[in-house]
């Protein structure tokens, strides 16, 4: 029979995998100490080198908690979707992504940090967790980008990976800047919604992402006339500040 832990070692271990957790999210991987961690565990360094043996194993243990069961959830329902050849289309690849997210976020094996941590996993920029999520992750992140060349056939698949580039990245920077309960209050803007409603609000910001038109013409146009503007403010910045005094030569007799 297999030795188990004292409780006592069990409840410092869930400590430091929490200080750990509320660490990475607040500061990103490069900026966390075991210092930190074992201030704010209670804990010592010994319990550190005692549970896991270094950061990056605590830190490869915590995401592992954390990400395996939603990566699971996210498969097992895209495999749903796509039951009987069924092709989904882009909004409903979102939604895969989105519904088990908030789903975990309710739940106590989620707690209302967990979005957060989604947020700090995607954007945090460390070779150690960009590593760590190739290494682990990368046939998941395949499996998703298949499903949406499928749902949008008519984007080249270098631009594809582009737009999903992008699109999660900024989705990541809005969850890792709010905790959950403060993402879905903006979602809601006061109005009583239910977890539809809401996710999808969240698909229809992303999705423009993914189909909107790359620099057509007329956008092209505007931000050229922009970049002259703005060239030629720049060579005339005694122009500038001559127009700045007059107006406030004009607005001062107001002020009196």
């Amino acid at each position: 029979m297999a030795a188990r832990e004292h409780p006592s070692a069990v409840d410092t271990r869930h400590r430091l995998l929490q200080a750990a957790e509320l660490l990475f999210i607040e500061r990103g991987y490069e900026a966390l100490s075991l210092r930190q961690v074992t201030a704010r565990a209670e804990a010592n360094l010994a319990a550190v080198n005692y549970h896991f043996g270094s950061k990056e194993a605590m830190l490869q243990e915590l995401l592992s908690q954390r990400l395996d069961r939603l990566n699971e959830e996210r498969l097992r329902l895209l495999d749903a979707c796509e039951a009987d050849g069924h092709v989904p289309d882009y909004e409903t690849i979102l939604g895969v992504l989105f519904v088990p997210a908030l789903q975990l976020g309710r739940s106590p094996a989620g707690g209302p940090a967990f979005l957060r941590l989604l947020g700090r996993v995607y954007s945090d920029a460390s070779p150690f967790i960009r590593d760590y999520l190739q290494r682990h992750y990368r046939p998941i992140f395949d499996r998703f980008f298949e499903a949406f060349a499928r749902a949008l056939p008519r984007v080249p698949r270098n631009e594809l990976g582009l737009r999903l580039h992008f699109a999660l990245k900024a989705l990541s920077g809005i969850l890792a800047a709010d905790d959950m309960d403060e993402l879905l209050a903006e979602l809601s803007m006061g109005q009583p919604l239910g977890d539809a409603e809401l996710l999808a609000r969240l698909v229809s910001l992303v999705s423009p992402a993914l189909v909107a038109p790359l620099g057509n013409p007329r956008q092209v146009g505007l931000i050229e006339r922009l970049l002259q503007q703005s060239e030629t403010i720049a060579a005339a910045p005694g122009d500038a500040r001559a127009c700045s005094r007059e107006a406030g030569a004009v607005s001062a007799p107001a002020r009196r």
